[in-house]
Formats: structure tokens, C-alpha cells, sequence
């Protein structure tokens, strides 16, 4: 097993590195870090879902989004991040250099990442186009933690899974929710 966590962890590193090596610099770093910083407390999703909640038609998907989001905290950064404590990229390699402040110490998994798809998912479950849309940011986002090195690649592809799950929970409970809602102004109005 720890041979296998060896592999894992030396694969990490390596694509940071290439990342690092011929990538990083000029225009490129302003680009990365505009996406990255697009991600901070899931700030466009959450602005994305109060837009929703504003209409009739979409406000099964703004509520499944604040929901997904809110579970992905409680999942990726109060418990996972403080249960696993692997610190960050740049700290653990001093050869990496951060582009940006991570915002916390504890690497696994990428909160932006998780953010990021959850929203996504969930918009994808009510909105089927725009949802599928929703993902290119979510992916933009997802590599700029790579590209700063705030994050090893298995932190934003276990981000991306864990983010999916909250999406599709998100969206059955507001689902579920909505539904038992409405049957209840139907009895009432009965």
C-alpha cells in the first residue's frame, strides 16, 4: 500500500512541476489566478444560484445549488480537510512556488473544485444546457489550483468526484423538498 501512495504522491508532484516549468509566467499567471479567484467561497456559484432563485422556472436549480454547496462545506472543508490535514503543494515541496494565498493550510480536498462541480451538477440536473455549460468554469477553476500549486491533482480529482455527489444530493433533496412543499399547498387548498 505505501508503495502504491509513493507512486500516487511522486505523480503528483511531477505534474505540478511540469505545470510549473512550462506554463506558468506572463499573461498566463493573470489568466490562472482570474479563475482561481472566481472560485473563492464558491462566490460566482453562489451568485449564480441567487440569480436563479429570482425566477419561477429556475428556482428548483438555484436552491439545489445552495444546497450542494452548503453540503460540500460541511463534507470537503469541515471534515474531510480537517480530518486529513495534507498540507499544501508549495509547503510540503519548497520548489513550488504559490501564485496566490490558498486561503487555508489543508490541501485535500480542493474546496474550489468541489464547489465548483457541485454547483455545476446540480444546475445539470434542473438545466441540462446550461448545466453541461456550467462545467467549463468548474474545470477552469479546477486547473487553476494546479497551476498556482495550491493543490496536488488527486486533491482537485477527488474535489471533482466529492462535488458531483453533493451536486446530485443537492438536487434530490431540493427535489424531494419542493415536492412535499407543493403537495402541502395542495392539501391546504383542498
Amino acid at each position: 500500500m505505501e508503495v502504491l501512495l509513493d507512486i500516487i504522491r511522486s505523480f503528483d508532484f511531477e505534474i505540478l512541476v511540469q505545470i510549473a516549468d512550462h506554463w506558468r509566467g506572463g499573461l498566463s499567471d493573470t489568466v490562472w489566478t482570474f479563475f482561481s479567484l472566481l472560485g473563492n467561497f464558491g462566490a460566482c456559484w453562489l451568485v449564480l444560484a441567487a440569480a436563479l432563485l429570482c425566477f419561477r422556472k429556475t428556482r428548483r436549480a438555484g436552491a439545489a445549488i445552495l444546497a450542494a454547496l452548503v453540503i460540500g462545506l460541511l463534507i470537503g472543508n469541515v471534515w474531510l480537510k480537517v480530518w486529513i490535514m495534507r498540507p499544501r503543494p508549495f509547503v510540503t515541496h519548497p520548489e513550488l512556488t504559490a501564485l496566490l494565498d490558498p486561503g487555508d493550510q489543508w490541501s485535500f480536498p480542493s474546496g474550489h473544485t468541489l464547489s465548483s462541480f457541485a454547483a455545476a451538477t446540480a444546475l445539470c440536473v434542473f438545466h441540462r444546457k446550461s448545466g453541461l455549460l456550467a462545467y467549463v468554469p468548474a474545470a477552469l477553476i479546477a486547473f487553476s489550483r494546479l497551476y498556482a500549486s495550491v493543490h496536488y491533482p488527486t486533491d482537485v480529482l477527488a474535489g471533482l468526484l466529492i462535488g458531483i455527489l453533493c451536486g446530485l444530493i443537492g438536487a434530490w433533496l431540493t427535489d424531494r423538498t419542493a415536492d412535499r412543499i407543493h403537495t402541502l399547498r395542495l392539501r391546504k387548498g383542498s
